[in-house]
């Protein structure tokens, strides 16, 4: 019974709203050709609307023939009757509009101080932020970023950049991007991207700020390398030199070695020269940057972990960085002092002088002495890491021996036979396999690595 009183009152103000009756209020929302008039009535606007009861008390509304007269040019009029049915009848459908409609609507809540109706746009914007992301990234991040009501929506969508971060780099998204969020992203460390592609997209973006400048750094002039410098200098600090390798660094960064100083290029040559150098600058490195795999290695794992068919998006997993041999050490008792007590790891390893990567995964923490556990792992095999599709999967087969752990030995995976496990690196970093507990992807028998990575594996909420 109560229900239909309800419905009926919100009908009647449905008839109100549609018919204008009595009208006393007359706003001319939008401009120029885009003017239109559109009539309410004072007494909903003030119950409704904080704004517009002030606006009344304090008398912002002209007043001519006693009708109140508002006049808001920034907001459309389709926004504006938007917004005034919603007053009425509590009655909103944002999926009838498109991107742009739903934030003109979302900067208009703001102005108006409609809060939960801001609230409830950001909501709607946040589950189908894909869509709005990929239309108009570098918009939204604007948007956002003048509001300080909008700092839920912001925070999202720069999430969802880090753990997608094509959305903005693989195209020229990036080179629109102000000063201020260009400097947000890179101070993230979870943004989702290797260093040197970063690094790569910090040029373009400076050449495009400079559009008249020699797009080959050794033809510069003196004035030209110093206007590049200034446009450059503020994000210098926010690039981890230590995550990009020493070819990289030889075919990317010495062509602009004029714009980094003198004394950040003795840290990357030391580092370079010396393996005792761990970190050049204070940065740490990003949480997912690796030297080797990228987001479709991971995203890949993440089907493997989840037993899905592979996809790209989304990534079920945050994959954070707790050891690199280079920074940290290829023994075993680095392993487990970084290791052990982390929850669910991967292993991933690159075999020296070749494009092959090896690893595996443990849902399980790495403690114990000369135990085996029954895990759902797996290891795996890519004879090519630049060609996601060279990947091989490598199942259990004896889930009674998935993983050994042993404080004396590194990664274990797999019953020990022959002299080796499955796969396994010894208590020196020293890496063998032999084909026992899991299924055969033709791992070498003995082999030694250039570079290892293991990553936190965390299920994302």
């Amino acid at each position: 019974m109560e229900s239909k009183l309800y419905l009926e009152v919100l009908k009647n103000l449905e008839h109100l709203f549609e018919t204008k009756e009595n009208y006393d209020v007359i706003i001319y929302a939008g401009e120029e050709q885009n003017q239109k008039v559109i009539y309410a009535h004072s007494v909903i606007l003030c119950c409704q609307s904080n704004y517009f009861r002030t606006a009344f008390s304090n008398n912002w509304a002209e007043i001519e023939n006693g009708k109140y007269i508002f006049k808001k040019s920034n907001i459309l009029p389709h926004t504006f009757e938007t917004i005034l049915r919603y007053l009425y009848c509590g009655q909103i459908d944002l999926s009838s509009n498109n991107g742009s409609d739903v934030f003109s609507l979302l900067i208009a809540t703001d102005e108006l101080g409609l809060q939960t109706l801001s609230e409830h746009v950001q909501e709607y914007l946040i589950n189908n932020q894909k869509i709005f992301l990929n239309d108009d990234p570098v918009g939204i991040l604007e948007i956002t970023s003048q509001h300080e009501s909008f700092v839920t929506l912001k925070n999202d969508c720069l999430e969802k950049i880090c753990q997608h971060p094509d959305i903005l780099f693989s195209g020229d998204n990036v080179l629109k991007l102000s000063t201020e969020l260009l400097e947000l992203l890179l101070q993230r460390d979870d943004l989702m991207i290797n260093e040197i592609e970063l690094w790569n997209s910090l040029i373009r973006w400076t050449h495009a700020q400079n559009p008249t400048v020699n797009r080959d750094p050794f033809e510069w002039t003196n004035e030209e390398c110093a206007l590049m410098g200034r446009t450059i200098s503020r994000f210098i600090p926010l690039i981890r030199f230590h995550d990009i390798g020493s070819k990289e660094f030889f075919d990317r960064i010495i062509p602009y070695e004029d714009l980094l100083s003198k004394k950040l290029r003795h840290e990357i040559l030391q580092y370079h020269l010396f393996s005792h150098t761990k970190q050049i600058g204070s940065l740490p490195s990003r949480k997912f940057n690796t030297k080797f795999i990228n987001r479709k290695h991971f995203a890949l794992f993440s089907s493997w972990i989840d037993k899905k068919v592979v996809t790209i998006e989304p990534i079920s997993y945050k994959f954070n960085l707790i050891l690199r041999g280079s920074r940290d050490g290829f023994n075993a008792s680095t392993f487990h002092a970084k290791c052990d007590n982390e929850g669910a790891t991967i292993i991933v390893a690159k075999i020296k002088n070749t494009n092959q990567i090896v690893g595996g995964y443990n849902p399980l923490d790495w403690v114990g002495n000369k135990s085996y556990n029954i895990t759902d792992s797996f290891i795996f095999l890519f004879d090519d890491y630049k060609n996601i599709d060279t990947g091989k999967l490598g199942k259990v087969t004896n889930s009674k021996y998935s993983i050994q752990c042993n404080s004396s030995w590194g990664p274990l995976f797999g019953y020990f036979s022959n002299g080796s496990n499955d796969l396994s690196m010894d208590e020196e970093g020293k890496w063998s396999s032999v084909p026992n507990s899991y299924f055969n992807i033709n791992i070498p028998r003995n082999f030694e690595i250039d570079e290892y990575e293991v990553f936190q594996v965390v299920k994302n909420n």
